[in-house]
């Protein structure tokens, strides 16, 4: 029997993956969606972690669920970032690799570096506590985050996950993607505006033994979105591989 590992993105959670789930698992394909952690009252994390950290858990997890390697291991956004970079550290575990709207690119241009310092040098002199300000710099910092990082994230998160996406954030895994060897199935959505549809390109050129498929009228969430569609494209890639 094939397993496929679905690592979820930020601030989700396993349910989300429940219906693409059942359209998937058969007899011939386990399914495994872990909650990972920091997401759920009972997995806040303690202290910041980094990604290295929840590659760290990622490990304990499958060997304490006794998965047989290799398997196919799918990475959505956040868990495409995981995943990205356990592929290219750990080939030998992984059968086949499947991102789909993947986070982990985070090259800024010149404009957004100039727009970062600003935001860096208003942050130290604490503009937003100066009264005649304080309303602007509120509208600045959403404007700046949503707009020209798209980091939505960062804004939603709180406490230790505060600290903890500015972590993620500051790691770009562009020099991963070649170092990725396993076949890779990337998907992303036609109309996906929190991953770029110009990252899934790049992937789909770094990434030496990979295709691209592009789900129409579909945005950052097929598997809330479309699930049928998402599910037929991993079975199709799946049942391309050769049994274990």
């Amino acid at each position: 029997m094939k397993t496929l590992i679905i690592l979820h993105g930020w601030q989700s959670s396993k349910e989300k993956w429940q219906k693409t789930k059942q359209i998937l698992e058969s007899e011939e394909l386990k399914i495994i969606v872990p909650d990972i952690p920091g997401f759920k009252p009972k997995t806040e994390l303690k202290k910041p972690w980094n990604l290295n950290d929840y590659l760290d858990w990622f490990k304990e997890f499958y060997e304490k669920e006794k998965v047989e390697e290799p398997f196919f291991l799918l990475g959505h956004s956040f868990g495409g970032r995981m995943s990205i970079k356990f592929a290219a550290e750990h080939p030998e575990k992984v059968k086949g690799l499947i991102l789909v709207s993947a986070a982990g690119i985070n090259k800024r241009s010149f404009y957004k570096k100039i727009l970062g310092l600003g935001a860096t040098a208003a942050k130290k002199l604490k503009i937003e506590k100066i009264p005649l300000l304080k309303d602007f710099w509120g509208i600045f910092k959403k404007f700046f985050y949503h707009y020209i990082l798209r980091k939505t994230d960062y804004l939603q998160a709180s406490g230790f996950l505060k600290e903890t996406i500015k972590n993620i954030l500051n790691e770009d895994l562009t020099s991963f993607l070649d170092k990725i060897f396993v076949p890779t199935l990337i998907i992303w959505g036609e109309k996906d505006r929190i991953t770029p549809l110009k990252d899934a390109y790049l992937m789909k050129e770094k990434i030496k033994n990979s295709q691209l498929k592009l789900l129409k009228n579909v945005s950052h969430t097929p598997h809330l979105e479309n699930p049928r569609i998402l599910a037929q494209e991993i079975k199709d890639f799946v049942g391309e591989s050769k049994p274990n």
